[in-house]
């Protein structure tokens, strides 16, 4: 080979080894990016769904909610479960359901004991697992206790009077109870079976490294706030916005302070954040079944915490879960709403309530709270036909809750 084309093809080798050396070093430089990319990519495959919720923290960062304060031991007094349950219009058997939907670990406290609890798929009471929008109705109160110690005004002020940078999207002008009762009027698509919606979107930017602040800020206003009830994830981020600037503290600090300090928790609970450290205020929340039905405890005592201390206005609590606007009731049909559920500040109501409220996250995450018959139930799940059947799931599941309310004064 003359030495001209053997110099040509040095260069090349050359180059081309360059090109592999800087493919190689970017893919180490991204590779906790690519790594969680595809954690978020596969998170809701069935074959490993529940070990994907039990491992959120190890894909991605977090911060710690640490607990501290007296532990509260709830005390015991052992009772069977109903075996069958009614919903449209038969009986269904309760075991069934309990495998069907995917359950991971269900608790059921009665008259401040716990009635019933137990473990599946690889669960144990000392597994943190991920609340989804359960978180919701947690965030929810904190913004209670930032109206209690006078860091926030009023639900009346629009929430740029408190995050300067939301001028710039959807959520200028709009009031912190309309955000609060998901009725901002973002355009927003929450459906998780569609690639290409604003929720998968969000998720798979999270993974690379996009800022929650920056992905809301994105957000555009399709409605006039206030007068159409539609669920949007993000306004609870904004929410969460609200109140990192409100309280000067993480959302993490803040639920040490205010809840994990108070409620006699027993494990530190973990809140995913992203690249800036901000929190994953929607749906990020990582924590023990029986602190999950300790906050139910909360809601269920109006406000008391298990030392009779009262942590949060009786009021606060009933307007949490009173709907005061014809698109916040429950019922099909409704003109003003995208479900037949009902709303307050985050929390729902079945379609045909008896005082009983309920948080959701998707997948089959749920705290239950029904006052009239003293009744907390907590489940965690790891429901895999959520695409198909997933507001079914939830609505039957809302009939289980409250039948075995229903029945616990007599079971013995």
């Amino acid at each position: 080979m003359p030495l001209q084309k053997k110099s040509i093809w040095r260069k090349i080798g050359f180059g081309i080894g360059v090109f592999l050396l800087i493919l190689l070093g970017l893919g180490q430089f991204y590779k906790k990016d690519l790594l969680r990319l595809r954690f978020v990519l596969t998170l809701f495959e069935p074959p490993t769904i529940a070990e994907n919720f039990r491992s959120m923290t190890r894909f991605f960062d977090t911060r710690k909610v640490q607990r501290s304060g007296p532990l509260y031991r709830i005390p015991y007094e052992s009772k069977k479960l109903p075996a069958s349950y009614p919903y449209n219009g038969s009986q269904h058997d309760l075991a069934e359901w309990i495998e069907r939907t995917g359950t991971t670990g269900i608790i059921i406290i009665h008259d401040g004991k716990i009635a019933f609890e137990r473990y599946y798929r690889g669960n144990n009471a000392q597994t943190r697992w991920i609340s989804w929008s359960v978180c919701k109705s947690m965030v929810s109160a904190l913004v209670g206790f930032a109206i209690q110690e006078g860091l926030i005004d009023s639900l009346d002020d629009p929430v740029t009077a408190y995050v300067s940078l939301l001028k710039a999207s959807g959520y200028n002008g709009v009031r912190i109870k309309d955000v609060l009762q998901m009725s901002s009027g973002i355009a927003f698509n929450e459906d998780y079976g569609d690639f290409h919606s604003d929720i998968n979107r969000m998720g798979r930017t999270f993974a690379l490294g996009t800022a929650m602040d920056d992905f809301v800020v994105s957000l555009e206003n399709q409605r006039q706030p206030g007068t159409f009830h539609h669920y949007v994830s993000m306004d609870t981020q904004v929410l969460g916005m609200v109140l990192r600037e409100a309280t000067g503290q993480s959302l993490s600090k803040y639920m040490e302070k205010c809840l994990w300090s108070r409620l006699g928790t027993e494990a530190d609970a973990f809140w995913i954040i992203d690249g800036n450290g901000m929190e994953l205020a929607f749906g990020g929340f990582n924590a023990v079944l029986r602190d999950y039905a300790r906050f139910g405890l909360l809601f269920l005592n109006e406000g008391k915490n298990f030392r009779d201390q009262q942590l949060l206005p009786a009021q606060w609590i009933r307007d949490s879960v009173t709907p005061d606007q014809p698109r916040l009731m429950p019922g099909a049909g409704n003109p003003a709403s995208s479900t037949p559920l009902g709303y307050g500040y985050q929390w729902w109501l079945p379609r045909t309530p008896d005082g009983d409220y309920c948080a959701i996250g998707i997948y089959g995450q749920f705290i239950y709270v029904h006052p009239k018959y003293r009744v907390v139930i907590a489940k965690t799940s790891a429901y895999t036909d959520y695409n198909r059947s997933g507001d079914e799931m939830e609505f039957e599941s809302l009939a289980v809750f409250r039948s075995i309310a229903e029945q616990m004064d007599r079971i013995p």
